[in-house]
């Protein structure tokens, strides 16, 4: 039913523009014939709007992977750079968030685990949402931050690296088997900024899968419920990753090769001092406002990416 919804969406769009585009002709056409251009400024800003559509419904066609329609699983991992890096993860988690939300697509943080002295360690979120794996794919690898530390007494400057790792959602359990006796779930307290405990009781689980070795801790929520089954969706997500690594030998497709989170692995750099900058490494697609970008204002940086896998401009 949602493959079918996206379908119908897909097609719906496209007969929208070939409508609107005949109006567009038929109109101007008619100015044409009778001389009258009072309607031109009107038609020219129609037609603007008209490009940019079909613009980004030609960026859609890039997205014809078997997994891009699906939400995103998105991991971030603190790298190089000690406290830093575990505040700039918290940064790129507000980015995603960020960019999720002013798309109107639903975002659900699934794990945080914080840093002893501030940031966190790592975290999880799930973003939906038409073609979100396509999208968000544009974004694994490593992210690199130049900034004065807040966290240096003398306010120096400092690089701190961060890793992002996207993985599609499974869709359904015939897709990932996991068999109970290759489970091991722990269950423990959760904790908070500077290792408080948030609760007294047992809620978060941490679940093992034993022929993988693959471990996933889920830790938001106060349900221990709640807490289990984020863990299974994002453990799921994963075993889809790595069945499909196996099965086609393709890891960029899916996950990319995945560097050390240090100097000279970085897909994009964020600089905020001496100068502020964004960049993309693969693209050089660029940014002078690094503000807007961490508030979530990634489509140039997601479509150069996409057009450039066509070979077009980026």
């Amino acid at each position: 039913m949602q493959q079918l919804v996206r379908l119908k969406e897909s097609i719906s769009l496209w007969h929208d523009l070939k409508s609107q585009a005949a109006t567009l002709l038929e109109l101007t056409d008619l100015g044409l014939e009778t001389g009258d251009y009072a309607m031109q400024p009107q038609l020219e800003e129609e037609a603007e709007k008209l490009e940019q559509k079909l613009a980004q419904a030609e960026i859609n066609l890039t997205l014809s992977g078997p997994y891009d329609d699906r939400p995103a699983i998105v991991s971030l991992y603190a790298g190089a750079g000690g406290t830093d890096s575990q505040d700039w993860v918290e940064m790129l988690l507000g980015m995603y968030v960020g960019w999720g939300e002013s798309h109107r697509r639903p975002v659900q943080i699934m794990d945080m685990s914080y840093g002893e002295e501030a940031g966190l360690r790592s975290a999880t979120l799930e973003i939906g949402g038409p073609y979100a794996y396509g999208y968000l794919n544009a974004e694994r690898g490593v992210h690199r931050l130049v900034r004065l530390s807040p966290f240096d007494p003398a306010h120096s400057r400092h690089t701190s690296f961060a890793q992002v790792e996207v993985v599609p959602a499974a869709e359904n359990e015939s897709e990932v088997v996991v068999r109970p006796e290759d489970l091991k779930m722990d269950f423990f307290r959760s904790s908070g900024p500077g290792g408080q405990n948030v609760q007294k009781v047992s809620t978060a689980v941490r679940l093992t899968h034993i022929p993988t070795g693959i471990i996933v801790t889920c830790q938001t929520e106060r349900s221990q419920h709640q807490n289990r089954e984020y863990a299974m969706r994002i453990l799921q997500a994963r075993l889809l990753a790595r069945q499909n690594e196996e099965r086609s030998q393709e890891l960029a497709k899916l996950r990319g090769e995945r560097k050390a989170a240090e100097f000279g692995s970085q897909i994009r750099s964020y600089v905020l001092h001496p100068y502020k900058l964004v960049k993309d490494h693969r693209t050089d697609h660029q940014s002078t406002n690094p503000e807007a970008v961490l508030t979530g204002d990634l489509n140039g940086f997601i479509e150069a990416f996409l057009l450039s896998k066509l070979g077009g401009p980026a």
